[in-house]
């Protein structure tokens, strides 16, 4: 387990940094990578491209693991993200990755959830919800 959780943490390290520390070594050729909002990279390639371009636009600020839960060739990870665009827009959220291993230790398949930290209670004042007139996040 520990060896998995070091993997997931030098993926973070990566983005914290914006240099590629060995993305070759950490996922398969063949991997599969899901963002929380839709995107899909197919293959370590195209993995390491999204990675290369999107450190151009912008930077990761945070990128706090919280906890890992670990089930056969599975880990969950919890973690708190922030980043910072060159453009001057900035989000952050809450969210979970599952991560399906090789035997070997690599990263063959990972898919990210995200929750809004723009949370509410739309029952509060009774018991018809009231929710925000506000634009869904896209996660």
């Amino acid at each position: 387990m520990q060896e998995r959780e070091s993997v997931i943490r030098l993926w973070f390290e990566m983005w914290l940094q914006g240099k590629d520390l060995g993305i070759d070594e950490i996922f398969t050729e063949d991997a599969v990578y899901i963002e929380s909002w839709g995107p899909e990279y197919a293959g370590r390639k195209a993995v390491k491209h999204w990675f290369t371009e999107w450190n151009g636009r912008g930077r990761v600020a945070v990128w706090e693991i919280r906890q890992f839960f670990h089930k056969g060739s599975q880990t969950v990870v919890e973690w708190y993200f922030k980043d910072q665009m060159n453009d001057g827009t900035a989000e952050e959220f809450d969210g979970m990755t599952l991560v399906e291993w090789t035997d070997g230790g690599k990263i063959k398949f990972l898919k990210e959830f995200g929750c809004n930290l723009n949370r509410y209670n739309p029952y509060q004042h009774g018991a018809a919800p009231q929710f925000r007139d506000e634009k869904a996040k896209w996660f």
